[in-house]
């Protein structure tokens, strides 16, 4: 093991022990410093983004991981209004879930605790960087971060100035860490930090989740890729199914509650794909479709069993014909990523068929699936999008990064 993520692992230790005993009233005063300090020096986060950006462009990377990647100004000072939402949620620690007395007359108290340090390992999104930061202190947990080589001046920069923040309020800059190196040796260290890291949590592509799962030997909250379904029933608005699937395909197609795939009923199709199509058109969008897809659709190409079940991040998508919810539930449960899937619908009973049959984190009616976020819904920010099923479902935000301990008072009580 790395001797110096090691050091890291001890000193993320000791800042997380003086972030749990830290007042809310304290806690927010961290966030608010932090969001002041992001705000003012937006300018040379940008300035570190804006070479990152470069580097990329020489490597190749498609405009649509650039967008991914993009941290100018605007973005940077969204960031730090969004520290400051984090700031003005409940404080997920100290609070009291259950309690009891024991016939002895001891109190027993459930109460929410900080999970400890956190572990970050993730790809080109600097948000992520003060995302997790800012969720990781509110709800008093350290943490140490792992970003993309793609954006490691990016990165710098913003935990440069947040540690900043800390150390001008005299507290443990080590709340906030991040590792500079982004060889895959030191993320095979970081999934091996036992002892030090309490919870992993990746975020990127299948790739990256997939190696993360299947090596850690520390704790692991699986985050997910996110190949995601629009299904439009057969009564479906077809204007607006036509702009739900636009929206969810094309307004930030990098992103992980991007529409991948399209199910149309096939009383529907003749009338509701060239709709759709013409609209995706506005943006280039490769179609690839079924027999019935590629009848009508003459641009479309042929798609195989693979595109099924593929997250493309890219302006393409998959088009599948289908008899009805029923096949469109079955569809969609063998080959999502169960993250988001939406139902373009006027009946009530296929609405509630579909939300009730579909086994994904976020499943919508007549909403596109670009929704699914936990600023969006209401946690300030997130820390990923998980698919799994324990501790933690959907976004990932303050309520599930605390754990919980058992405090038990008594007055010299035996057994």
């Amino acid at each position: 093991m790395n001797e110096t993520m090691i050091e890291m692992g001890k000193r993320a230790r000791e800042a997380s022990y003086a972030l749990a005993q830290m007042t809310s009233a304290k806690k927010n005063e961290i966030l608010h410093a932090i969001a002041g300090a992001l705000t003012a020096n937006a300018d040379e986060i940008a300035a570190a983004n804006a070479e990152d950006i470069r580097i990329g462009r020489e490597n190749g990377l498609s405009e649509a991981l650039i967008d991914r990647l993009s941290f100018g100004e605007s973005r940077v000072c969204a960031c730090a209004a969004a520290v400051k939402d984090v700031a003005a949620l409940p404080d997920p620690v100290g609070r009291a879930l259950w309690g009891s007395e024991h016939p002895n007359g001891m109190r027993i108290t459930r109460v929410t605790v900080p999970l400890g340090v956190i572990g970050m390992i993730y790809e080109a999104r600097p948000n992520v960087t003060i995302d997790a930061a800012a969720l990781c202190i509110k709800s008093g947990n350290a943490v140490i971060l792992r970003g993309g080589k793609e954006a490691i001046n990016s990165n710098r920069a913003s935990v440069a100035v947040m540690r900043g923040a800390l150390e001008s309020l005299g507290l443990p800059a080590d709340c906030v860490q991040l590792i500079e190196d982004t060889s895959r040796q030191s993320s095979t260290d970081l999934m091996h930090l036992n002892g030090y890291i309490d919870v992993l949590i990746p975020r990127g592509g299948a790739g990256l989740i997939r190696a993360v799962v299947e090596n850690a030997s520390v704790p692991v909250i699986e985050t997910g890729a996110g190949n995601c379904h629009v299904y439009l029933d057969e009564t479906a608005d077809v204007a607006m199914a036509a702009q739900i699937v636009y929206n969810a395909k094309t307004s930030r197609p990098s992103v992980c509650n991007a529409c991948e795939s399209l199910l149309v009923h096939q009383n529907i199709a003749e009338k509701a794909l060239p709709a759709v199509a013409a609209r995706l058109a506005e943006k280039n969008v490769e179609i690839v479709g079924d027999e019935t897809v590629c009848a009508i659709l003459k641009d479309a190409a042929p798609a195989t069993e693979a595109d099924w079940g593929t997250e493309y991040l890219d302006f393409k998508i998959s088009v599948k014909t289908v008899s009805g919810v029923d096949e469109a539930i079955r569809h969609i449960n063998q080959y999502s990523t169960h993250h988001s899937e939406a139902i373009v619908t006027e009946s009530y009973e296929n609405a509630e068929k579909f939300l009730n049959g579909v086994d994904s984190a976020a499943v919508y009616v007549n909403a596109s699936t670009r929704f699914t976020d936990g600023g969006e819904f209401g946690f300030g920010a997130e820390i990923g999008i998980s698919t799994q099923k324990l501790h933690a479902r959907g976004p990932v935000g303050l309520e599930a990064l605390v754990t919980t301990k058992y405090q038990i008072r008594g007055g010299g009580q035996v057994r």
